[in-house]
């Protein structure tokens, strides 16, 4: 995360982060949606999978972050559902298009007023850090997890 952090310094580049990344992860969760397979006989989608895999991976750097993170997935995942069961896969498709090609085009904007460019261009799995670190985010301006932002702070590069 100290990684993430030093390429979003920038106020304006972490609010459109904000809506950015909580848009691409949505937009992909459509068509990750249409993706059912059994798992250990529960019904699964690619997107449940894909949440699942993440998570475990937060809960190595820090599980109270990770719950958060599970808890706005499962908002994301339910939105994602609704519009993949509800709608024809055309719409589906266009809904994931607007959501991922916006989403991006906010990122991008972002980092326009940062001056720097995304994190990802230098090392493609800080998209997987984003989630984590705009949660962190949260968590840090509501005053908790001084220590991790402090760690966060003391060894991001310039």
């Amino acid at each position: 995360m100290a990684v993430y952090a030093s390429y979003h310094r920038n106020p304006l580049n972490r609010l459109t982060h904000f809506f950015g990344v909580p848009l691409i992860m949505f937009s992909l969760f459509v068509p990750l949606s249409w993706v059912d397979v059994s798992l250990f006989g529960l019904p699964v989608n690619g997107a449940m999978l894909l949440v699942a895999a993440t998570v475990c991976y937060y809960c190595l750097l820090d599980v109270s972050l990770a719950v958060a993170c599970a808890v706005l997935s499962v908002f994301l995942l339910m939105a994602a559902y609704y519009v993949a069961a509800s709608f024809p896969p055309a719409i589906g498709w266009g809904v994931f298009a607007a959501g991922f090609i916006g989403g991006w085009i906010l990122q991008i904007v972002g980092h326009v007023f940062e001056g720097r460019r995304p994190a990802l261009l230098d090392n493609v799995w800080q998209i997987f850090v984003a989630p984590i670190f705009l949660v962190a985010e949260g968590f840090f301006a509501l005053g908790l997890k001084r220590d991790i932002r402090d760690r966060i702070r003391a060894r991001r590069t310039e």
